[in-house]
């Protein structure tokens, strides 16, 4: 199974001041920190190696997670530095300690769906990266993605169109020489990352039918903690 980039080194100010003196990934959520369900759904469906790109706060959460061993799951950090990288940076940051194919998943989304089944079509597909979508409606938030006989057309998260039916699920994956034309040292956003990839034709896509849930806002930690509490002790 591919390893994963987890994308945990946002400034989480929407859910401040619950952010102030705490990283988003050491939440509470049902008696335990955040990143311990998002590990421990990663393990039990087959990952068996995390590489945390962290930035504020980020010694915090390598303090609790140590090695990764009590989850089940090596986990190793990327740290950005002195300043903020953006998503794309902070994985091009952390390329040495991914090899050159993995997953991408941002630090705060717990997704039931089939890794594996994603990473056989991202490895058919021959194409430099592969986006998760998932028919959304505007339902849970505001769709970005118009998709159709498997192929993304359209996607954009400021240039909104009818054809917009689906979203950005929040899980990616990646070959290294994606990130060619990524500057190291320098901020870059996955949403412009997957818009270059797009245009260039090395973009494929892969539907998932399961909702996602995010720990980005007091409603949406608390709606994910339901859920999870819902579903019993996942990989445990």
């Amino acid at each position: 199974m591919l390893p994963v980039a987890i994308l945990a080194g946002g400034l989480s100010t929407r859910l401040r001041p619950l952010t102030e003196k705490i990283p988003k990934s050491l939440l509470d959520v049902n008696g335990e920190p955040f990143i311990a369900h998002q590990l421990r759904l990663l393990r039990a469906n087959g990952v068996r190696r995390a590489v945390l790109c962290v930035g504020h706060l980020g010694e915090m959460i390598r303090d609790v997670l140590k090695d990764g061993d009590a989850y089940g799951v090596e986990v190793d950090y990327s740290f950005d530095g002195g300043s903020l990288l953006g998503t794309a940076g902070a994985v091009k940051n952390a390329l040495s300690k991914l090899g050159d194919a993995f997953f991408v998943l941002y630090g705060d989304s717990y997704l039931v769906c089939d890794y594996a089944a994603i990473a056989r079509s991202f490895s058919s597909s021959g194409k430099l990266a592969l986006m998760t979508v998932f028919r959304n409606n505007g339902m849970w938030d505001s769709s970005n993605v118009e998709f159709e006989g498997g192929e993304i057309l359209a996607y954009s998260k400021t240039d909104k169109t009818p054809r917009m039916h689906y979203i950005d699920y929040g899980l990616g994956a990646f070959r290294a020489a994606a990130f060619d034309n990524v500057l190291a040292g320098q901020p870059y956003d996955l949403a412009s990352l997957y818009g270059d990839l797009l245009q260039a034709r090395q973009l494929a896509g892969f539907e998932v039918t399961e909702r996602f849930y995010e720990i980005g806002s007091p409603a949406g930690l608390e709606e994910t903690a339901r859920f999870i509490a819902a579903q019993g002790a996942v990989g445990r």
